[in-house]
């Protein structure tokens, strides 16, 4: 079952993949396949030659300074920040908008990117605090519980016929 799913869901990937660059070379006036393709490889480099490195070095100082129960909280709460900033960078960085109608970007972008970040850093917070809390009363559990006494030792005999 799983493996029709995966099969369905990358054809249709493909599909609209073709849709798309069908698009991009039949409606050259609205789509301008130069300025597309400086964006692939712009991106494709930005990619390799920042983000990847940027990330592995997040990824290694992690390792280091977070420890291993909180870790994936906080790798979560810094994927859900640069997702949302960066998907949000058009309209914080005031892109597309215009000084004489202000109606395009009507909003402080900015200021509601700083908003959205601090409750999912307040979120990450928040559950960092309840495992810190479970695992102290687990540990309190653990050191409240008498250790159990020791088996007595029973003289056996190697040989149990005696014949």
């Amino acid at each position: 079952m799983a493996a029709v799913v995966r099969v369905l869901l990358a054809t249709a990937g493909l599909v609209v993949i073709g849709y798309g660059i069908h698009g991009l070379f039949t409606m050259t006036r609205a789509t301008h396949p130069p300025q597309a393709a400086r964006w692939l490889i712009g991106g494709v480099l930005v990619h390799d030659l920042v983000i990847v490195p940027v990330t592995a070095v997040v990824g290694l100082l992690l390792t280091r300074f977070v420890r291993a129960p909180y870790r994936a909280v906080v790798q979560g709460a810094l994927l859900v920040s640069a997702a949302v900033a960066l998907a949000s960078l058009p309209l914080w960085r005031g892109y597309g908008g215009s000084p004489d109608n202000p109606t395009v970007n009507p909003l402080p972008y900015g200021r509601n990117l700083a908003i959205v970040l601090g409750a999912v850093w307040a979120a990450a917070v928040a559950l960092i605090a309840i495992r810190v809390m479970r695992a102290r009363r687990a540990q309190r559990a653990r050191d409240a519980t008498p250790a159990p006494a020791p088996a007595p030792v029973r003289d056996r005999d190697p040989d149990p016929d005696p014949a």
